[in-house]
């Protein structure tokens, strides 16, 4: 089963693509950059401030999907300049306190000429296990 999640609480999508895709018990979201949902218009300021936004879009499109930061297991991160990895980890390790995800990778940014574009694949609350005799459901903790 796939679900389109959509909100206003996140930025809409600028092309021919959702906002997040819900499949067997996991979320893709599109990468993230720092749009203000309010207006669709780039934030400024510098990587810290660049990615406090587009943690907040990604939490906003989460819970839209029910569910969390807490739930993510692999985040990719795409910056400008990699001497900014320091000021992006410190405000990224803010969000991610506790049992956090597997490590950033990191690469060239993205479009718009953004400093930081984040992508992550999150858990449901639910997961598929599959046997070979019949599909179960269970929850996760």
């Amino acid at each position: 089963m796939r679900t389109v999640i959509a909100t206003d609480r996140g930025p809409r999508a600028i092309g021919p693509y959702s906002q997040a895709i819900q499949a067997n018990g996991l979320v893709f979201l599109s990468g993230q950059i720092p749009l203000d949902p309010a207006n669709q218009q780039l934030i400024t300021g510098d990587v810290a401030s660049q990615t406090e936004r587009v943690l907040q879009n990604i939490s906003a499109i989460l819970d839209a999907a029910g569910t969390s930061l807490a739930r993510v297991v692999k985040t990719t991160v795409f910056l400008k300049n990699i001497n900014d990895f320091a000021a992006m980890n410190e405000v990224y390790g803010r969000h991610f306190t506790s049992n956090p995800p597997a490590p950033p990778s990191r690469s060239p940014a993205s479009p718009k000429t953004v400093l930081v574009e984040i992508d992550i694949v999150p858990l449901l609350r639910w997961r598929i296990r599959y046997s070979f005799r019949a599909a179960k459901a269970h929850e996760l903790p």
